[in-house]
């Protein structure tokens, strides 16, 4: 019998409640993508979505799009997308800006920047665009300035570095100084981020315990591209 994810997740993600196996939907078969191991993506995205079995569909999502979004979902990211959508006369800018714990920089960051470039999306992403020898902080502030939305993988690498002040704490707070932000939380969980960072902890996001990540990269495709 399926158990509710509430008392280890406590839905408080936007799709936590329409992703818990007892509460409404079921989570996605894992396949291998080299040594990482992630919920491929299902094409078939039918059936309702949440207690309710009610949904909604963003204006930028595209024609024929098989994801479902809940409404909580479309909430959260339409401040963002009106953000993209005031950018895109700006030329040059990368889609997307990747923040990233180094310990995940050949993990989960990997994946997910796979899973995106897949779907036709730019991203700045510390492995392929810091070049060896240049200063990563001028390489980071140049990133972030020339992307149109932040993505923060959240991470226990990404939290103790956090807690450390490193690299990534300095990533966050320019971003978060944006309002372009998209938390991605993956073997973690929002309570955990709040202990080292309450206000990106009060944002909205995405999380791999309550939906694939190959969703969630379809879902951030959508919503960057114009």
């Amino acid at each position: 019998m399926a158990r509710c994810t509430a008392p280890r997740n406590g839905h408080r993600t936007a799709s936590g409640r329409a992703n818990c196996p007892a509460c409404g939907g079921s989570y996605g078969r894992y396949s291998s993508y080299g040594s990482y191991s992630y919920p491929s993506y299902s094409s078939s995205g039918g059936g309702s979505i949440g207690g309710s079995g009610s949904s909604g569909r963003p204006r930028w999502s595209r024609a024929g799009s098989s994801v479902v979004y809940t409404p909580a979902e479309v909430r959260t990211l339409t401040p963002v997308r009106e953000n993209v959508e005031k950018r895109a006369s700006v030329p040059d800018l990368r889609d997307v800006f990747l923040c990233h714990a180094w310990d995940d920089r050949n993990g989960v960051a990997k994946v997910l920047h796979d899973l995106l470039e897949s779907r036709g999306v730019s991203v700045w992403f510390s492995e392929k665009d810091v070049i060896l020898g240049t200063p990563l902080l001028r390489e980071i502030d140049k990133g972030l300035a020339k992307s149109r939305v932040g993505i923060v993988l959240v991470t226990p690498a990404l939290l103790r570095r956090i807690a450390g002040a490193g690299i990534a704490e300095k990533e966050l707070s320019a971003l978060l100084a944006r309002d372009l932000l998209v938390p991605i939380v993956h073997d973690t969980t929002y309570e955990a981020l709040r202990e080292v960072s309450p206000l990106l902890g009060s944002r909205s996001g995405l999380s791999t315990a309550e939906d694939t990540i190959a969703n969630i990269a379809t879902k951030l495709a959508e919503l960057v591209t114009i």
